[in-house]
């Protein structure tokens, strides 16, 4: 497609999309970084770089609210470790995969990708409270506490 050539119906959504992440806030990322500049048509380009600021928008969601997540769960992982508890739970975790298919079915997001995403979150978890477990036991002091 030529430079002046309009973007054909068919290749454009009318859905609206996000503004993308303001300059300033993700250290120096370009948002416009891309092979393709010059080689698509502009109309084109701007649709494009237009859904990806709403992809780097929700990238961004993403990235704080999995942080929000393991702040919860490192706390859990401080209750587990006081009371000697085990890092894993397989039947929570069972639970939770069985809920997560089913939300990502709802969603029309691929089940086995979500049990794939939620089985890494819950190996890192697993891994975080096996750490905080070693911690507590090394420090008596923590043991102490109630």
């Amino acid at each position: 497609m030529s430079e002046t050539q309009p973007a054909r119906a068919e290749d454009t959504d009318p859905t609206p999309v996000a503004e993308p992440i303001p300059e300033g806030d993700d250290g120096g990322y370009d948002p416009a970084a891309s092979s393709l500049q010059g080689a698509v048509d502009s109309a084109v380009m701007r649709e494009l770089l237009a859904v990806r600021g709403s992809i780097d928008n929700i990238d961004a969601t993403l990235v704080y609210l999995l942080a929000e997540r393991f702040k919860a769960t490192q706390r859990v992982g401080h209750l587990k470790a006081r009371h000697r508890l085990p890092a894993g739970d397989p039947g929570r975790e069972k639970a939770q995969i069985a809920r997560l298919r089913r939300l990502a079915e709802e969603a029309q997001l691929d089940p086995a990708f979500a049990e794939k995403f939620l089985n890494f979150i819950i190996s890192e978890v697993i891994r975080h409270h096996e750490a905080i477990s070693q911690n507590h036991q090394q420090d008596p002091a923590r043991q102490q506490r109630p």
